[in-house]
Formats: structure tokens, sequence, C-alpha cells
């Protein structure tokens, strides 16, 4: 079952996500599920720190894209907007070249707050940080 109150978009996220962050990083969204979406971010001279490893400012970024853009498809009400109010990561390993790919997943979805689990891996599928993101859902403008 969906979990989405909007259907999402690759093209629609890819849209609202133009002369942001998002796209000055290289994020990608890659997949929508019935409870997830899944993206990825380059590993390369915009994304990592001066060792020549992913940045974790960079993860925090990828993480909190992929949480943010899903809570705002699953907000329950009008005239309403998911922001991030906490952050979380844990930097398991380094990457340095290529590409890390993030899957947000809800662990709570309310009227109020959401909880996200944004697990984000490197090409080989091993885990790079593991992160959770507490949306706060306001009054729209």
């Amino acid at each position: 079952m969906s979990i989405w109150t909007v259907t999402p978009t690759l093209e629609g996220m890819t849209e609202r996500s133009e002369n942001t962050a998002v796209s000055r990083l290289g994020i990608e969204f890659l997949e929508v599920g019935d409870d997830f979406l899944r993206g990825r971010m380059p590993v390369d001279e915009r994304t990592v720190q001066p060792f020549g490893i992913l940045h974790g400012g960079a993860s925090c970024v990828l993480a909190e894209t992929l949480g943010s853009v899903a809570a705002n498809q699953c907000i329950r009400g009008d005239n309403k907007v998911a922001v991030g109010l906490e952050i979380n990561a844990n930097h398991i390993r380094s990457a340095a070249s290529g590409w890390v790919y993030g899957t947000a997943r809800a662990l709570h979805v309310g009227g109020t707050t959401q909880v996200w689990e944004i697990r984000i891996e490197n090409e080989q599928g091993k885990l790079v940080c593991m992160s959770r993101l507490t949306m706060a859902v306001i009054p729209g403008h």
C-alpha cells in the first residue's frame, strides 16, 4: 500500500529542484516505490572534503533532500508543508569516487511530525551513512 498522498514523479521532483543546492551538487532522483524514494549524488569536487573523501555535510544534504521531498508527498490536509526539524547522521565508511545512493523510508508519518530513515550506500551496496530526519509539518505559505 502506498504512503503517498500526492503521487510523486521523478520529473516533478527534478523540476522543483532546479537552481537549488540539490541541482548544484548533482543530486538525481532515481526511483519512487510505494514506501520509499531513492536518489544518488556524485562523489566529486562538489561533494568531497579536503582529504578527497565524501564530505559528511554532503551526505546530510542528500539525506535531507530525499527525506524532505518524500515527506512533502505524504502530507495529510491542505496548505501544509514539511520542513526539516532535526537530522542525525552516522558516517560509517568513506567514499572517494563514483556515486552514493540514498533510500528514504518513513518510520512515522503523522499530522505534525514525520520521521524518516535515509540509508546511503556506495556503488557496491556498502553502507556509507545512516541518517534519521525529523520533519515538522507546518502551515504553508
